[in-house]
């Protein structure tokens, strides 16, 4: 007799074949309870293209708006900003997975019900996170979920529902929780050609579609496609490209590039080695079949049998990963640091009102530091090539000095942080003579010119004006209260891999499967949520406590030279 999931596998499959999707190279299996199906490598095909969707078959805004039953009240919601593009696809997917009789049901039923991202953390699970970005970060959006929810998913959904003749389903905030989850863990941004988005040349039809994520009171993703930032306005994920590829709808000549899910090639899991990449086949040309989006083997020999066949979701943070994906990367290349200056704190420095103009004028009051950076730093965590073009990290800014006062600092080169950053902390750290001397110079400099000072030139004489060490010194104060942050809501770097440490040893033993305490225990520190947030906050310290160093030492540098 065959066991749920393979009878729920046997459905979906037959509903890929129903639906043109073709398994050329490749099957679906489960591979544990952690990761759920994903796709492994079954036959020898020459052409390296394992796994074949007709691009009709993705979820996409396009789809939802020419659905025929519901798609004329999703458009006019469109039309009206009352939902964007991203909200359209997750309402969908929460009305899908609430109706009966969903012609989705097949593919919905593979799907997972439980996520690893901390917006599906327990209380104590969530505790894990106290004293990082993700810790607040979580909350708000948790509220701010559940508040959409509340004033306008619940209606939308019963209305769309209604007009599919269901009037007995019911919608919950878990489902919308969940749609949300799906669609940012398993969305790719896709090419199409210009031609399938827009089939008849209607410049009423591309504008509705060009307009694609301007309203940005109506989304609701998971993390927003500007920033995500905590309560304490701390941002946790700056960064374009929590989807693979891009993410935003936009039009590049005879492409059109659109959010979407691809049922088949979303079981891809995600490795930095991937044995696989995507591509999409506007004509037909490579797979036989047009306007397709195609599985490609990425390496040169073929693929093992029964070997699991993964993509590369991209250079991203355990940060992002966690948030997004929910899971993490031991030692993560890609890892980084987030670091702001609240612009609350700003007001209360002296001469903030001549700050603030500064700083509007040129600076970042928050940068990204990854871990990349350290590698051309004073201490590198490996050695450095030698390429003989070492260039500096901060810019022209210190190539000249008007008055002749300052010289080229020695450590120029090895500064790791980003010159705007640092522009806008020797903003904050001015004197009273400084924030004079500073604007007095740009004065001079656009004497008789009807013109506002470059971003350079408005660098230049800031530094000019008062060195390097405010602002190096601010920045040291930052990290360490960041460290302090990290370590008072979860103890010290050494504590979190002494929990690592015992946890594999744990696992190795198989003490972890005899556990029957509620305490904390052997069974806790093997919960994959609490290891994941343990992994993400050890590196968060431990990247705390290598800028930390690279600031300390740069700022020693600075004092000595006098700048």
């Amino acid at each position: 007799m065959a066991s749920p999931e393979e009878s729920k596998l046997e459905r979906f499959l037959q509903w890929l074949k129903f639906n043109g999707i073709e398994l050329r190279g490749c099957n679906i299996k489960l591979c544990d309870s952690d990761k759920g199906f994903g796709l492994f490598a079954s036959d020898d095909v020459s052409d390296g293209v394992l796994l074949v969707v007709p691009l009709d078959l993705a979820i996409t805004p396009m789809r939802v708006l020419r659905e025929p039953i519901i798609g004329p009240a999703c458009r006019a919601m469109f039309e009206e900003g009352e939902v964007d593009d991203r909200f359209l696809m997750i309402l969908f997917l929460t009305m899908e997975i609430v109706q009966k009789n969903s012609t989705w049901k097949p593919y919905l039923d593979m799907l997972p019900t439980t996520f690893g991202n901390p917006l599906w953390f327990s209380d104590d699970e969530l505790l894990e996170l106290k004293g990082t970005s993700l810790y607040h970060a979580t909350d708000v959006q948790k509220k701010n979920l559940h508040a959409v929810f509340d004033d306008k998913v619940k209606n939308l959904v019963k209305k769309l529902l209604a007009l599919n003749g269901d009037t007995e389903s019911e919608v919950c905030f878990e489902d919308f929780l969940w749609a949300n989850s799906i669609f940012w863990s398993r969305a790719l941004s896709i090419p199409f050609p210009r031609s399938y988005v827009f089939p008849q040349v209607q410049d009423d039809q591309e504008n509705t579609f060009s307009s694609f994520n301007k309203n940005h009171e109506a989304c609701v993703n998971n993390i927003s496609s500007e920033e995500l930032v905590d309560g304490n306005g701390v941002e946790v994920c700056g960064m374009e490209g929590q989807i693979p590829g891009m993410t935003v709808t936009s039009i590049q000549g005879e492409t059109v590039w659109v959010e979407g899910l691809v049922p088949g090639i979303d079981f891809c899991n995600h490795d930095l080695r991937a044995a696989a990449t995507w591509e999409v086949d506007g004509t037909g040309l490579t797979t036989g079949v047009p306007c397709s989006m195609y599985l490609l083997s990425a390496g040169q020999d073929h693929l093992k049998i029964e070997k699991e066949i993964s993509i590369n979701y991209g250079n991203k943070g355990n940060e992002e990963l966690l948030y997004l994906y929910g899971f993490v990367i031991d030692d993560n290349p890609d890892d980084y640091l987030m670091v702001n200056y609240p612009l609350e704190a700003i007001q209360s420095t002296p001469f903030a009102e001549a700050k603030l103009q500064l700083l509007e004028a040129q600076a970042e009051l928050r940068c990204l530091l990854p871990q990349s950076l350290l590698d051309h730093g004073f201490f590198p965590l490996c050695t450095p090539e030698k390429d003989g073009n070492d260039k500096s990290t901060v810019g022209g800014a210190h190539n000249y000095s008007w008055c002749g006062q300052r010289k080229m600092p020695s450590y120029l080169n090895k500064l790791v942080f980003p010159e705007d950053f640092l522009t806008a902390l020797r903003t904050i750290a001015m004197q009273e003579e400084e924030v004079y001397q500073a604007t007095s110079l740009l004065k001079e400099l656009v004497s008789g010119e009807e013109r506002q000072p470059s971003d350079i030139e408005v660098q230049a004489a800031i530094w000019e004006a008062c060195g390097d060490s405010g602002a190096l010194q601010l920045l040291v104060d930052r990290l360490n209260m960041k460290m302090m942050d990290l370590e008072e809501g979860s103890g010290t770097e050494d504590h979190d891999t002494e929990l690592l440490e015992g946890t594999r040893d744990r696992q190795t033993q198989g003490e972890y499967k005899s556990c029957q305490t509620n305490e904390l225990s052997e069974c806790e520190t093997m919960s994959k949520n609490r290891r994941s947030s343990i992994v993400y906050r050890r590196g968060q310290k431990q990247l705390t406590r290598l800028f930390l160093r690279e600031a300390e030492h740069a700022l020693q540098l600075a004092l000595s030279e006098g700048n």
